[in-house]
């Protein structure tokens, strides 16, 4: 089952401090809804961990994150993989990119992709949709407030 999520978050912080907070482990793992962790290795992909509850099924997502397309400071594309075990797979990947809007305001618009498998796929297209709608907007906003905190 594959699903397409878009959106944008207006950010109160200058474009070099977005771009700088979307490649920092530690802001992106206190947004990722759910994440118990997330690490850096030298290759600069991720290994993260993340415990999700889709309807009755709550399952922990072990996988790794990779960027891609770098076009510092105007975007890039992430792409991650996770296995949850017996409750299947998700997989997906969001292109992300910042636009400037003035001095101290950032435009962040993001188009993701997200295919699941397994036990969760079998839990309706309504209800898998619906969630990582909530989850890819719950992260942003939580990434955009993180980011307003910090930079201003």
């Amino acid at each position: 089952m594959a699903l397409v999520i878009e959106g944008e978050e207006r950010i109160s912080a200058p474009i070099a401090t977005v771009w700088a907070a979307l490649n920092d482990p530690d802001i992106l793992r206190q947004c990722i809804p759910g994440c118990q962790s997330l690490t850096m290795a030298e290759t600069g992909d991720m290994e993260a961990t993340v415990v999700l509850k889709i309807g009755p099924i709550k399952a922990t997502f072990a996988g790794a994150v990779t960027l891609s397309n770098l076009n510092p400071p105007r975007g890039y594309t992430i792409q991650g993989e996770g296995k949850g075990g017996i409750a299947g797979f998700a997989k997906g990947g969001a292109d992300v990119s910042l636009t400037p809007d003035g001095e101290d305001e950032t435009v962040l618009r993001y188009a993701a992709t997200a295919e699941v498998g397994g036990k969760i796929a079998q839990l309706g297209s309504r209800l898998v949709t619906s969630t990582a709608k909530k989850l890819a907007a719950e992260f942003f906003a939580s990434f955009g407030k993180a980011v307003s905190a910090a930079g201003g």
